[in-house]
């Protein structure tokens, strides 16, 4: 893995025009798009965007695609991007294992690692493992530009903005540990995002094209929600939105680990022990219909290594719960549907450093 100026350097590129030519480029694929046409789509004057794509090219973020015919004059240049310049490594941190992936400036997963992990060991022993797999995986890289930087997703809560871990559920030892400081000091001034696990899979469906207002709920370890409103992630002015799992629906129901009682997620973990997973899709069903009620989003979508365990009970234990609440309400029950893939949100970790380069929500 190469040092961290280079992608300091690249992050640095991210003024907001860069980021509307930038995005045109990669849309355009590997056909390209003209000058012109980058200054019709963007509203930049084509000094303006002759300066940017200048610029790129000598970052190797851009090259020549070949020549269009024009209506007139010589043929138009088109420019295209160029997805291995740049790399971002993408970690999910669960309570029992570590998912890291590659990604080029498309998104595309080019190399993964995958390890047990026991994410009570100790924040040396966590931040460890982590520089030991961004390290391996910056390798693959090699020849490449450096690595613009490392998104690590992880259970909630936690402040998005500094990167601060907060009472992670079942583990108070990480209460107020500055992640994202501390490994990017490991990895010797890499830049690091931090943010949920949920809120990384809910970016990663949105800048997949997953359009309007939904909810995506990740049901594994634990349980919470990451929430597109409007086509941005909702993070909240404190950025712990999503806390889904600690909505108590059973009052002095069975004890959670949040301290609390008869929360989501303590019912629906117990119900899945005891082997009960229809009840434990009633029940998460419950909560997704108090979220659509507060709400009113469009699609609710569900995930997680739990939910893949049985999905289509899951998905159709809360399309039930939500089809009986749209009966009783005269309103359209929205979509529910599967997110699958056991890298989700480690591919959605990659996107909290990627998509900001391209002017979307990280």
């Amino acid at each position: 893995m190469r040092g961290a100026g280079g992608g300091a350097n690249l992050l640095a590129l991210r003024s907001h025009n860069t980021a509307l030519v930038l995005d045109l480029l990669r849309t355009a694929g590997a056909e390209g798009i003209s000058r012109l046409e980058l200054a019709e789509r963007t509203g930049l004057t084509p000094q303006a965007v002759s300066k940017i794509t200048a610029r790129l090219r000598e970052e190797g973020l851009a090259a020549e695609a070949g020549r269009r015919a024009s209506t007139g004059g010589k043929p138009r240049t088109v420019l295209r991007l160029v997805p291995e310049a740049g790399h971002a490594v993408g970690v999910h941190l669960d309570r029992d294992e570590l998912r890291a992936v590659l990604a080029d400036l498309d998104g595309t997963v080019v190399a993964r690692r995958h390890a047990p992990l026991d994410l009570g060991a100790g924040a040396e022993a966590v931040l460890g493992r982590v520089a030991s797999v961004v390290g391996e995986l910056g390798a693959e890289a090699a020849g490449t530009r450096s690595l613009l930087g490392v998104g690590v997703a992880l259970p909630g809560p936690l402040d998005h903005r500094r990167g601060v871990l907060h009472r992670v559920t079942g583990f108070p030892e990480w209460d107020g540990f500055p992640l994202r400081d501390a490994l990017s000091a490991r990895l010797g001034g890499v830049p690091v995002v931090v943010d949920k696990d949920t809120n990384a899979v809910a970016l990663g469906l949105a800048v997949g094209g997953e359009g309007g207002s939904f909810a995506y709920l990740h049901l594994g370890t634990g349980l919470g929600a990451g929430l597109v409103i409007g086509g941005s992630v909702h993070r909240g002015p404190r950025t712990g939105a999503g806390e889904f799992g600690h909505q108590v629906v059973q009052l002095d129901g069975p004890p959670c680990g949040c301290g609390d009682r008869g929360c989501v997620e303590a019912l629906c973990l117990a119900a899945v022990a005891r082997g009960e997973t229809a009840e434990a899709a009633r029940v998460l069903g419950t909560g997704a219909a108090n979220l659509v009620g507060l709400l009113d989003i469009d699609r609710v979508l569900v995930g997680g290594r739990t939910v893949e365990g049985a999905p289509e009970v899951f998905v159709s234990g809360v399309r039930g719960v939500l089809e009986a609440r749209a009966r009783r309400t005269g309103e359209e029950c929205g979509a529910v549907r599967l997110v699958s893939g056991e890298e989700r949100v480690a591919e959605g970790a990659a996107q909290l450093v990627l998509a900001p380069v391209f002017g979307q929500d990280g």
